[in-house]
């Protein structure tokens, strides 16, 4: 995890508020990428006790939109949140658990990553999702 210092920095470069409930957040988001709400919470509550579960959710919303954290869902998934931000980068999703890694941008011929008809859009970002199994489940099936 980043150093309160290092988060109180991000804050505060976002026109945040430096406030015990958005540093643990931000802590709690960067040390479980792709950590879900509930997870969440449970992380921000081991140093923040009596924090409400709505003031966590308030939280990831101004992160968010601070542009802080990245909220992905991923088909047949919850909300996940992500520290990783800037950039155009992927996940791959396993069928089984639902464990999510990042996959850098796809490079090379990439077609349907160039829209067809951008219908007057100004597209900035392409969202894939690769689907399999992950290294332990694929064990758990294969004799």
């Amino acid at each position: 995890m980043p150093a309160t210092a290092d988060l109180e920095q991000l804050l505060r470069g976002a026109s945040l508020r430096v406030t015990r409930p958005r540093i643990a957040v931000l802590g709690a988001v960067h040390d479980h990428p792709h950590a879900d709400t509930a997870s969440i919470i449970g992380h921000v509550r081991r140093d923040l006790r009596d924090v409400s579960q709505q003031a966590v959710y308030d939280v990831l919303q101004a992160l968010t939109d601070a542009q802080l954290v990245r909220r992905i869902q991923p088909p047949g998934s919850v909300a996940r949140y992500e520290s990783r931000v800037g950039d155009n980068h992927h996940h791959v999703v396993c069928r089984s658990c639902g464990a999510i890694a990042d996959v850098e941008c796809a490079v090379g011929h990439a077609p349907c990553l160039v829209a067809s008809d951008d219908h007057g859009f100004v597209i900035d970002e392409a969202e894939v999702v690769f689907r399999g199994l992950c290294p332990d489940c694929r064990s758990e099936t294969t004799p």
